[in-house]
């Protein structure tokens, strides 16, 4: 058995002595368990998306038009499922996506989202709007990479880059998509922003380019050092023109998160763009939007020989991941699932969550004929 189905035999075992996991191995019915145990505000934050929620089923949806087509007999016993996207080698194509104010579902926070994904080398990308200073999280260990809400202040952005790499993230990962918030019913329904509260604002709180800009620190005047960061972190749309900014502070592989047109992928493999993350934003940005599944094919084909391809919007299952590997993407990102877990069951959580990702992928990899995921292609599904 390879290493990550190892999860299922343990989970048998245990029962031996009456031990459950901590909660369902069933990725698709963790918002209903976590529904039931989280306040509205949060769980409305964490499920919700914009609008009346279509891009958030669409997603889910596409994925069931595409079907696995296993083959027979091909020596599928032992499986490898590492692989090395931009630079850094991961046990798995699967990455924690930038998730933030983690706080809000468990006092933990990022912190136990990154020892739990250290403990099993699973890179994790740290959303600007993390709960604890990038520093912190840092200290834990594992591959990471770093997430850019792009601020309108250059020289807070100029800031973040040189701290995020000074605390050894590779790779830096700008979202694009999230230049303002979109009309989210659930989170309106509850009047819940969680950083007019101070939540999800430790990176700039921490941050001396920030903190430079205002007449007294937030611990003394929290409500302008608010304000502060919503100027600068909502409200402006940036254009392809200012992409030389960030290439002149980092010096490592960019990826742009929250392409889903095929000429929008085109035009960064043109400005030098080493990835690009298909994503709708799990459906929290723009209602009605088309499935990033059903925005993968074009683009694959448009630039996937010229920069790498990663995945996110609407991951559940290891059939999940394979349905994305092939059609183009080298590596997927898992968002709700593994906040679900940290809400659940903190660092404990996150880290079943992961697990079960892992081993239901890597059984179901060797199920459907295939030792490596570098194997799979289109012709591995069947559209219906």
């Amino acid at each position: 058995m390879a290493e990550h189905a190892r999860y299922q035999n343990e989970i048998y075992l245990q029962g031996l002595a009456d031990r459950v996991p901590p909660f369902t191995t069933d990725a698709t019915r963790l918002e209903a368990v976590a529904e039931s145990t989280m306040d509205p505000g949060p769980f409305g934050y964490v499920a919700g998306g914009a609008g009346s929620g279509d891009t958030v089923r669409a997603n889910r949806a596409a994925f069931a038009r595409w079907r696995i087509v296993p083959r027979m007999m091909t020596g599928a016993t032992e499986r490898d499922l590492s692989t090395t996207v931009l630079g850094t080698p991961m046990p798995a194509p699967v990455l924690l996506a930038p998730v933030g104010v983690q706080s809000i579902v468990h006092p933990d926070g990022e912190l136990a989202t990154a020892r739990a994904a250290a403990a099993l080398d699973v890179p994790i990308v740290l959303s600007t709007a993390s709960s604890y200073p990038l520093e912190d999280v840092a200290a834990v260990g594992g591959p990471r990479w770093f997430q850019l809400y792009w601020p309108n202040d250059p020289e807070v952005c100029a800031s973040l880059l040189h701290r995020a790499k000074a605390a050894g993230y590779t790779v830096l990962v700008v979202t694009l998509d999230t230049w303002t918030l979109a009309w989210r019913p659930r989170d309106l329904d509850h009047a819940y922003l969680p950083f007019l509260r101070a939540a999800g604002v430790a990176n700039a709180f921490t941050d001396p380019a920030f903190l430079a800009g205002l007449a007294k620190p937030p611990a003394e005047d929290q409500a302008t050092a608010i304000l502060r960061w919503v100027s600068l972190f909502t409200g402006t749309d940036k254009r392809w023109d200012h992409l030389p900014f960030l290439r002149e502070h980092w010096d490592g592989p960019i990826v742009l998160k929250g392409i889903q047109h095929p000429d929008d992928a085109r035009r960064a493999a043109d400005e030098g763009i080493n990835g690009l993350i298909i994503s709708n934003h799990g459906g929290r940005q723009v209602d009605g939007a088309i499935a990033s599944l059903d925005a993968l094919p074009a683009i694959t084909s448009a630039v996937g020989d010229r920069l790498d391809l990663l995945f996110d919007s609407g991951i559940r299952t290891g059939a999940d991941v394979i349905k994305a590997l092939a059609l183009g993407a080298k590596a997927v990102l898992l968002g709700r699932p593994y906040v679900y877990g940290l809400a659940l069951a903190g660092e404990e959580g996150v880290r079943h969550a992961l697990r079960s990702l892992l081993a239901d992928l890597d059984l179901t990899l060797g199920l459907t004929g295939h030792q490596t995921p570098a194997s799979l292609t289109p012709s591995a599904l069947h559209r219906d």
